[in-house]
């Protein structure tokens, strides 16, 4: 990356920044490509065969392969572009989101209903825990 980024070491998070959008650019024009009803069903059809037309990395074909969606945001993939892929699969955000918690699905809404997650171990990897005693 271009520039000392001082979010780059929240635990747990991928900062979607100018830099991601670069390396991901081709991942999330695929993943908008599927806002069109003929693109779903040929991804559908032939899923290999659809990714090969565009100017991804294996690792990143791979990873839409597996459906692995924090691997994709990991190599520049935006989830809300990402989205559309779930969506082709007839998933919801949340079952999504989820998965990429390691939830399942009752776990991840019940969680959100008590408030979301408890930002104990948020912090920066270096920042000391101001609430702890």
């Amino acid at each position: 990356m271009a520039l000392n980024k001082p979010y780059s070491d929240i635990p747990g998070t991928t900062i979607f920044d100018a830099d991601m959008a670069r390396i991901g650019f081709h991942l999330n024009q695929f993943a908008m490509s599927l806002m069109k009803a003929q693109n779903r069903e040929r991804f559908k059809a032939d899923e290999r065969a659809y990714l090969d037309e565009w100017s991804m990395t294996e690792e990143q074909k791979q990873a839409v392969l597996d459906r692995d969606y924090n691997r994709m945001m990991s190599l520049g993939g935006n989830v809300y572009f990402l989205a559309k892929i779930f969506s082709t699969d007839g998933l919801s955000f949340q079952f999504a989101a989820a998965t990429m918690t390691g939830m399942t699905q009752p776990e991840y809404a019940q969680m959100m209903l008590d408030g979301g997650r408890s930002p104990e171990g948020n912090l920066y990897k270096n920042e000391p825990n101001k609430g702890a005693s």
